[in-house]
């Protein structure tokens, strides 16, 4: 007959095999949820649906960084876990389907598959193939095409669409590893060089119409080209650097596979009506992109009306079961479930708060140097992609205030404008913080691990800063830029 002692001791055994197989990275991360747990509610400026929100938004934040659980697994199971607490209605989880960036994303999988079955992809993989045999200068070749882009089409998501099947395309030549690497350098090139031109983002326009209202000043489409390019350029580059650096493998082949033949047939023949069909498509696209503050229609519907017309039966370039079946749905969970924890942060007030906070403190430092004003601005601008992941949202939240601030402490409002878009344009640390980012995190052919971009943007985000100070006391002031 066993004692009670010894079903103790047997339950205590079961305790420590099981604590054993638990890593430390395991208990660590347990560690680090409890410890922000016990944080947030000690907050007192938060109410319970939006402390709630906040454990969820960072407990996301984890997971999706440290660990192989499937992003969309988490993001849904925590939007789950907010409605469960009573922290949110289960509106949230219908209505994240119908967020702006899910639709986005929709159309440029259909568009993709489109310029990849109608051949123009590999048109245009042997054009850059026949142009470059080594990878390093393929990389570079890739890199200056995507920063050129940022003249021409004003959206980060309307390039990185573009782009994605022709980073498909090209991805066979490389190995797995060198694969995942196209797939965070691709969007980050395109993020770096958002800020060479005014039409770069959505926000910057927004940001500009706020400093009109407010103080009756602007930026002009030249002047912030004087500005944006050559700061653009050597984020780029530093960016390509850096990436290449750090993750590219050193082992691997630095020449491409010859097929030069098969190119060169390809680049002979005349375009087939296919191929036609998708480039006139894609021309009206970026018009349509263009042209939105005309016609009033957003980059998301756009692209649905360009995904329609690609499937439309006997006309179009693909069938509506292709269509479908090039959507990552996997992603498009992932976005939408994503997308959704990012908003609860704003409808719960924890965005106003933080912004109340920080602003709180920008106010102690009236009378302070020059180096200090701009360092604190690109400290809240910078960082503001970590729990704002909308870069639109940003613009919003951050610059009314920032103005105000400008405004309060004697500095021109235009120089406190153009810093703190230029330092919201960086947002490379999650996947979330950009749609460029998701377009390739995790999709079927190419795609990379949040940690990588994590371990790029440690790194890159202090560079980040360190430049734009040093194009502020340099390059800028030489140009009129003032504080």
């Amino acid at each position: 007959m066993i004692t009670r002692m010894e079903r103790q001791l047997e339950k205590q055994n079961r305790i420590i095999k099981w604590t054993l197989k638990l890593s430390i990275k395991s208990l660590v991360i347990f560690s680090i949820h409890v410890l922000s747990m016990l944080l947030i509610i000690l907050i007192d400026g938060l109410d319970y649906r939006a402390k709630i929100s906040l454990f969820a938004f960072l407990l996301a934040m984890t997971l999706w960084i440290t660990t192989k659980i499937p992003a969309g697994l988490v993001a849904i199971t925590l939007i789950m876990f907010i409605i469960l607490m009573n922290a949110g209605e289960p509106d949230l989880l219908y209505h994240s389907l119908s967020e702006e960036v899910v639709w986005l994303m929709i159309g440029s999988f259909i568009i993709g598959e489109a310029v990849k079955v109608s051949g123009l992809a590999e048109r245009l993989t042997f054009l850059i193939l026949r142009k470059f045999n080594k990878k390093s200068n393929m990389l570079l070749g890739l890199s200056s095409v995507l920063f050129a882009s940022a003249f021409f089409i004003p959206s980060t998501s309307g390039r990185a669409a573009l782009s994605l099947p022709i980073m498909n395309q090209l991805s066979q030549k490389f190995s797995p590893k060198e694969q995942s690497v196209l797939a965070i350098l691709a969007p980050v090139i395109i993020l770096m060089s958002t800020s060479a031109t005014l039409i770069g983002a959505g926000s910057h326009l927004i940001g500009i119409g706020l400093l009109e209202s407010t103080v009756d000043q602007s930026i002009s489409y030249i002047q912030w080209l004087i500005w944006g390019v050559p700061f653009a350029l050597v984020i780029t580059f530093v960016s390509f650097l850096l990436i290449k650096w750090m993750l590219w493998p050193r082992n691997g082949l630095k020449v491409i596979e010859s097929e030069q033949t098969e190119g060169k047939i390809i680049d002979k023949k005349q375009l087939n009506g296919e191929e036609k069909k998708t480039l006139i498509l894609i021309l009206f696209l970026v018009a349509g992109w263009v042209t939105e503050s005309i016609h009033g229609f957003d980059i998301a519907f756009t692209t649905m009306v360009g995904a329609i017309l690609i499937m439309t039966p006997n006309y179009g370039i693909i069938s509506w079961k292709q269509g479908m079946n090039s959507v990552s749905w996997n992603l498009i969970v992932f976005v939408a479930a994503a997308t959704a924890l990012g908003k609860v942060l704003v409808d719960t007030g924890i965005v106003k708060w933080i912004e109340n906070e920080i602003l709180s403190v920008l106010h102690l430092f009236i009378g302070a140097p020059d180096w200090l004003i701009v360092l604190i601005i690109l400290l809240v601008t910078v960082t503001s992609h970590l729990y704002i992941t909308s870069h639109t949202t940003r613009a919003i939240v951050f610059i009314p205030g920032l103005l105000l601030f400008a405004e309060t402490i004697g500095v021109n409002p235009a120089t406190v404008a153009f810093i703190s878009l230029i330092g919201m344009n960086y947002c490379v640390t999650v996947p979330v913080s950009s749609k460029a980012l998701l377009l390739f995190y995790e999709e079927g052919e190419i795609s990379y691990e949040a940690s990588n971009l994590v371990k790029i943007s440690a790194v890159l985000m202090p560079i980040y800063i360190l430049v734009m100070m040093i194009f502020y006391f340099s390059y800028w002031q030489w140009t009129g830029m003032y504080l």
